[in-house]
């Protein structure tokens, strides 16, 4: 029995050693592999490879169209560094490097002449370098010339100024001289009640102005949360027009703002030294201004709080403190930012602005600076991406002083300047839009709005300011050689008053006013413009225009009819 459980238990021994042997056979039998991990030249497919790349970022700068100038100048580039996120394993994609071609020279510089009906003459001359990366120097000269079909209907303007800009490691110059002509006649077409002309040789007028503005602006790091910027700027000219006006004018400014993470703290600070002088008179109109302000920022939001302190002297002696209070709320990023704010502040007027406005002032017109006693605005404003911008505000106002044009009583072909006076100010309501659409890679327009109501103290209607003004532009890139641009611009009616019986109002529409005088409404009008370029070459292009294609004669001044269909044609060249 013994002997019987010592062979069965030999047996089960034996069998078991001979299929450990014959496993670590198989072992030693089955074909060697390398152990070396996967590598580009090397991978074990597993299951079929389906490449999925992440979206492109895509860096979309849209413009901010607030219309203020910003505190701070943005001088620094900040490039974002995107990188494309790739999680199958394959190797880093590299840059593939470019055949040898020639580059396209730059033009920086063009002439542009041109040719039309109506006595149409057109010359520009534009020259600058850029062979200095951290400078450019350039100069223009500038002419056009027309003549309509009335007696004196004549315009010309030329131009003539130098500029420069040097950028330095601390802060950047810029600046610009030169010289500006406008010439015209009062042309304006005026008869009495017997249908004789009241204006039979229209006289010669002409505005001179000698001008030079520079800017000195710091440079500073965007990302710095405690930067310092700064600017100081100047700003002259000389003023006058064929006759015995005269206007010089010397204007400083400056800010400094400091950076403190989420705050700013500043100052903005100028002064206005302006000199008027008529036939029998001479004033000072000087304005010095302070305005210290606090702004909290943060991503989506910016508020700022402040005051500013006006001083005005000269010949007149005032001093007014307006309360500054602005915000903005980002309430979707981007897309839609609310904003706000409460000021005031005081209008200079000027006889530059005025004629430039409307060039048939009457001699020695008098000088008086309005101003705002309270503004208040509001609205929204945003972009959605790159190709649609938008920006709408409501405000009221309530101004002294306000100034308006009417026709002079002795001769109504020019134009005097009142001021509405009263012991209230008067009130504006008023609504703004602007919007701006790239339709396509080819297609682009954009337009505005204009609405107001006025509240006047004194004055029966704002002599000829309109309540409602359209613009509109587009331009279209038919292909890399031919571009087409339009431009609409609409007015609505205004209204313009005469004190003089005895002139002939039989082509308007015209009612008596209880303050005597009568009130000539002046219809609302249509300006319609289109214009195409088509390069010929790189350097040769030829273009044509067409200004007032529907040729209405409207007025935007009483008896001063505009000119009707103008169609200009020339040659521009690029060197």
């Amino acid at each position: 029995m013994i002997l019987r459980k010592s062979m069965r238990t030999g047996y089960l021994l034996a069998f078991f050693c001979l299929g450990v042997f014959r496993v670590g056979l198989a072992q030693e039998e089955r074909p060697v592999t390398s152990e070396r991990p996967a590598t580009i030249d090397s991978i074990d497919v597993v299951r079929d490879y389906r490449p999925v790349l992440a979206d492109a970022v895509k860096i979309r700068r849209s413009p901010d169209m607030t219309n203020k100038r910003q505190y701070q100048p943005a001088l620094t580039y900040n490039i974002l560094d995107n990188k494309l996120d790739i999680t199958s394993g394959t190797k880093r994609l590299t840059v593939q490097e470019m055949p040898f071609t020639n580059i396209e020279a730059r033009t920086n510089n063009y002439v542009k002449i041109g040719a039309g009906n109506l006595g149409t003459l057109l010359g520009e001359v534009y020259l600058t370098t850029d062979r200095f990366p951290d400078a450019r120097i350039g100069g223009y000269l500038k002419h056009l010339s027309q003549k309509g079909n009335l007696e004196g209907q004549a315009f010309s303007q030329q131009q003539i100024g130098v500029f420069g800009r040097k950028t330095l490691v601390p802060f950047t110059l810029n600046g610009e001289l030169g010289f500006n002509r406008y010439g015209t006649r009062f042309y304006g077409v005026v008869q009495d009640e017997f249908g004789m002309n009241l204006n039979p040789d229209p006289q010669r007028q002409a505005f001179n102005d000698i001008f030079f503005n520079g800017e000195l602006t710091s440079n500073f790091e965007e990302d710095d949360p405690d930067a310092v910027s700064y600017s100081v700027k100047a700003d002259a000219y000389a003023y006058g027009d064929a006759f015995s006006a005269r206007e010089n004018s010397v204007a400083l400014s400056g800010y400094f703002n400091k950076r403190v993470r989420a705050f700013n703290v500043g100052a903005n600070v100028s002064g206005d030294f302006t000199g008027v002088k008529g036939t029998d008179y001479q004033l000072g109109n000087h304005i010095a201004r302070l305005n210290p302000y606090i702004r909290f920022q943060g991503n989506n939001y910016n508020v700022t709080l402040g005051a500013a302190f006006v001083a005005e002297f000269g010949g007149t002696s005032r001093t007014n403190i307006f309360p500054s209070a602005e915000v903005d709320f980002a309430v979707v990023p981007q897309y839609a930012h609310l904003f706000g704010g409460i000021n005031g502040d005081v209008n200079k007027t000027a006889f530059r602005e005025l004629s430039r406005e409307n060039p048939f002032l009457a001699p020695d017109i008098a000088i008086r600076n309005s101003v705002d006693r309270l503004h208040i605005f509001g609205g929204i404003k945003g972009n959605a991406g790159a190709t649609f911008g938008y920006k709408v505000q409501a405000f009221y106002r309530q101004v002294e002083g306000m100034p308006f044009y009417r026709n002079n009583t002795d001769s109504p072909h020019l134009f005097d300047i009142i001021y509405e006076s009263g012991e209230d100010a008067s009130k504006i309501i008023g609504l703004e839009g602007e919007i701006n659409v790239r339709v396509s890679e080819t297609v682009s327009l954009g337009g505005k709005a204009n609405f107001n109501e006025f509240d006047l103290a004194q004055e029966q209607e704002a002599w000829f300011t309109p309540k409602m003004r359209l613009s509109a532009h587009t331009r279209i890139n038919i292909s890399d050689k031919l571009y087409i641009n339009g431009e609409l611009l609409f007015q609505g009616l205004t209204y313009g008053f005469i004190g003089d019986a005895a002139i002939d109002l039989s082509d308007y529409s015209w009612t008596e006013i209880a303050t005597g005088g009568r009130k000539v409404t002046i219809p609302s009008f249509v300006d319609l413009s289109a214009a195409a370029e088509y390069r010929a070459t790189d350097r040769i292009g030829v273009y044509v225009r067409l200004n007032n294609l529907m040729s209405t004669t409207y007025e935007r001044y009483l008896f001063y009819p505009r000119l009707g269909l103008n169609v200009i044609g020339g040659v521009n060249f690029s060197f």
